[in-house]
């Protein structure tokens, strides 16, 4: 126990070292070290650097006392200018350095909270993965790297005090020579973690870092060899070393985190890997060839519970675009596994939010809400969960608190995609922020029935007939046929009756058949 405060201590001591000691500090300390050195040195100096004449217009003076006097003003100067900048860094509000706890003892903790927590714009500890580089040699390796960065993420997302960038914007970077402190900027972030894998047979080769983008320093590295039944272990070691090495924001223990149970079969872990990637990239075609892998990892390991929570999000991809033949029992399948997932892992996020979805649909808010807050306590950092507490929010009634859960999935995932725009919409309609609803619409390139039906609404409200005849019009060209009845409402899910009303007025108003 010693042994570990004290290797603490040092990490710490390192980092602070590291946070104040600058070039100009260090150049400092050489030009007054320089100041000892013999007079014929000094004179050579000057005389390279073309300062004779000056040096002769000063009065007799101890040439050496002088250079030590400029180096010590240098540093000392250095120093100053490096620590208030710190301390602006660190002087945050008292809400924006929340205690770390137990993610399980987290479920009643208020949204407000939560969303107060972890924010790239109040805090130092915010960090993205980089995609793992997959260093096997063998192209149908790369969905294992992927996958390791994947479960990664989601391990440092589920601490509620880091800022943790999506892994669909970490992704952008896959395979591309990326300069880290420009990532970081253009991220907003302050930690980067960049690493390889190498897996051959039965053997894995794993090598991670961690880098201070602020002064592109290395703060912590490691390399693993083991077996691949280790891989969950490495995991972990990752992850509690990266909180561990973070200056002054966490504490991290064990026995206080939530994890999910790994699998028994191995085999079943790698083809829910494979599933993974071939879901993200949202095809059709990919889609198929995902689920016929999920449901050989449910078949390899029937008890492995993030198996079924993915099965019942591959279904719910078939379900949400049409891709399956009959929607009903596609949907009958989602809940299922879901319960599946659930009886057999309490503790998984995605098994939560998808049921927080299922619940949302069937215009249960209350069961929606129950789950959607035991995701958002396990996984604060996931923008699907983030977003859709926004979406839930805004059908409860709290639209303003809504649009916040929104802007901060976006702050989470700069790549995300533009169904977020209509999100914020949406909930800026609720709201009556009609011009700011028409702005977040202008960012979608893709305009459906369901855009221009808002935008026509929006338009409407602001007494805009022109625009909102123009955008119903276009609706009806697209969807002939497009009624408020059959096509609005079964996706408008709001509790209060006004918000309903306000909405299909609005929609009445454009000039949108009933």
């Amino acid at each position: 126990m010693s042994t570990e405060r004290a290797d603490s201590t040092l990490r710490r001591t390192w980092h602070k070292v590291q946070e104040y000691v600058t070039h100009w500090f260090v150049a400092g300390v050489i030009v007054a070290l320089s100041g000892f050195t013999p007079d014929h040195w000094i004179a050579h100096a000057l005389q390279s650097l073309r300062l004779e004449r000056i040096v002769a217009a000063l009065p007799d003076a101890d040439y050496r006392l002088l250079v030590v006097v400029l180096g010590v003003t240098a540093s000392t100067c250095a120093l100053i200018i490096q620590s208030r900048g710190m301390r602006r860094v660190s002087a945050l509000p008292a809400t924006a350095l929340p205690a770390a706890g137990n993610p399980a003892d987290t479920a009643e903790t208020s949204s407000d909270a939560l969303l107060g927590e972890a924010d790239a714009s109040d805090k130092a500890a915010s960090i993205v993965v980089l995609p793992f580089t997959n260093m096997s040699g063998a192209p149908d390796q790369e969905f294992f790297a992927d996958g390791l960065t994947e479960d990664i993420v989601t391990d440092l997302s589920r601490f509620r005090e880091l800022f943790v960038i999506s892994r669909n914007t970490s992704f952008k970077f896959r395979g591309a020579a990326v300069d880290v402190k420009q990532v970081a900027r253009d991220l907003g972030v302050r930690y980067v973690v960049e690493g390889s894998v190498r897996k051959s047979g039965n053997r894995v080769r794993i090598c991670v870092q961690l880098i201070d983008a602020a002064s592109d320093g290395h703060i912590w590295s490691e390399r693993y060899d083991r077996e691949l039944e280790d891989i969950f272990q490495i995991q972990d070691d990752v992850t509690s070393a990266i909180v561990a090495t973070l200056p002054g924001r966490l504490q991290s223990h064990a026995h206080d985190r939530v994890r999910r149970k790994p699998p028994a079969n191995m085999a079943a872990y790698e083809c829910v890997l494979e599933a993974k990637v071939l879901h993200h990239r949202s095809t059709r075609e990919d889609n198929v060839r995902a689920l016929g892998l999920i449901r050989r990892a449910v078949d390899l390991d029937p008890d492995y519970a993030h198996a079924h929570a993915w099965y019942a999000c591959i279904l719910s991809q078939q379900w949400i675009n049409e891709w399956c033949e009959d929607r009903a029992a596609t949907a009958t399948a989602v809940v299922r596994e879901l319960g599946i997932a659930l009886t057999l892992d309490p503790n998984d996020s995605d098994v939560h939010r998808i049921l927080a979805a299922v619940y949302v649909v069937r215009n249960d808010l209350d069961r929606a809400q129950v789950h959607q807050q035991r995701a958002l306590a396990l996984n604060p950092n996931d923008d699907l969960i983030v977003v859709q507490e926004g979406e839930i929010l805004t059908w409860l009634g709290q639209p303003e608190q809504g649009i916040e859960w929104i802007r901060k999935a976006m702050r989470l995932n700069p790549y995300h995609p533009q169904r977020l725009w209509f999100y914020l919409a949406r909930a800026q309609f609720a709201a009556r922020h009609y011009r700011d609803a028409i702005t977040s619409l202008g960012h979608i390139d893709s305009e459906s029935g369901a855009y221009h039906a808002l935008a026509a609404a929006c338009h409407a409200q602001l007494g805009e007939t022109a625009d909102a005849a123009r955008h119903c019009a276009e609706l009806l060209r697209l969807e002939p046929g497009f009624s408020i009845a059959r096509h609005c409402l079964p996706m408008l899910h709001y509790r209060n009756e006004a918000d309903l009303e306000h909405h299909r007025e609005a929609l009445r108003r454009a000039g949108i058949p009933e």
